[in-house]
């Protein structure tokens, strides 16, 4: 009788298995070795056991998701526990580890970003949801980059002629963006519930009519490769810097509004009067705020709840 094994134990098994554990030397060990491997993926599972009030929220796009660099200083002192960013990247100075879960000071998408609109959009949430829910972000965005380079059947084609200077921001990403956003989606799922995907891009693709047919492939190839609901995780997508501010994209906003008629469950969010910078493309860091604090008052209803104020 095999050390370890409970009393009773062999007088339990059905006759076929006790002949072989008696005729066969090397059985036992074999199927003790399988029991043991079984209760470790047990312990396993449970130590990755889903926490159903952490709401995760993918967000990918171009510089105004990553972050304008600069943080004011009144947007580092944030510390509330309840919102948490996965590092997508290692953050050195942060002492960040890629694929770990830190408190959500900004920067959320790479050492060097700033302020963006997942900040103030976390801030928002954790500000206007029950106290035992969480909120948490990740962030995998690409200042300057069009739309393909999260396409996973262009993506490859796009980063063989991809500028230079983009190149080490793709390879820090292992040189497919998408597939990292995957990867790091699953690893969130260990921890919590995916309730949302934020897009904000479109600059590098003005005027393109084809922008929503894009998005819809690159949402629903995350739907199914992280084995989502649409009905349960929608897309949410900001415009771009408006008329109103001279944005020199605001007549992408129009191409954009086109998305929620052939996605159903996307929703835009409106730029209007978020302040932007004199370059005419990236917001202030009061726009983000205000674009953040949009992205939730969207967001809230979808979760059952109406935000505590307007803006």
């Amino acid at each position: 009788m095999h050390r370890g094994m409970p009393q009773g134990f062999y007088s339990r098994l059905p006759r076929a298995l006790k002949h072989r554990i008696f005729t066969e030397p090397n059985y036992m060990n074999y199927l003790f070795q399988r029991l043991m491997l079984a209760g470790i993926l047990l312990l396993t599972a449970g130590a990755y056991a889903q926490d159903k009030d952490f709401y995760i929220f993918l967000c990918f796009g171009q510089s105004n998701m990553e972050g304008f660099p600069g943080i004011p200083d009144e947007d580092k002192t944030f510390a509330d526990p309840r919102f948490q960013v996965l590092a997508a990247v290692d953050f050195p100075e942060l002492k960040r580890e890629k694929g770990n879960w830190y408190t959500a000071l900004t920067p959320l998408c790479r050492p060097n970003s700033g302020l963006c609109p997942a900040d103030y959009f976390g801030r928002t949430l954790v500000a206007n949801l029950p106290a035992k829910v969480k909120i948490g972000v990740v962030n995998v965005s690409i200042g300057g980059s069009k739309i393909e380079l999260f396409d996973k059947a262009n993506c490859e084609s796009y980063v063989a002629t991809a500028p230079s200077w983009m190149k080490p921001v793709i390879a820090a990403y292992g040189g497919n963006p998408y597939l990292h956003l995957v990867e790091m989606g699953k690893l969130a799922q260990r921890a919590g519930v995916i309730k949302g995907i934020l897009l904000h891009q479109g600059e590098s693709n003005t005027n393109d009519k084809e922008w929503p047919n894009k998005v819809k492939a690159i949402y629903e190839n995350l739907l199914r490769d992280l084995d989502l609901k649409a009905d349960e995780v929608p897309l949410l997508a900001g415009e771009l810097m408006g008329a109103e501010q001279k944005g020199a994209c605001a007549s992408m906003n129009g191409i954009i509004a086109e998305l929620p008629k052939i996605v159903s469950t996307a929703h835009i969010v409106s730029s209007q009067g978020c302040i932007g910078r004199p370059d005419h493309l990236h917001f202030t860091p009061e726009g983000y705020r205000q674009l953040g604090q949009r992205y939730a008052e969207t967001m809230l209803p979808l979760l059952g709840l109406n935000p505590v104020g307007g803006n």
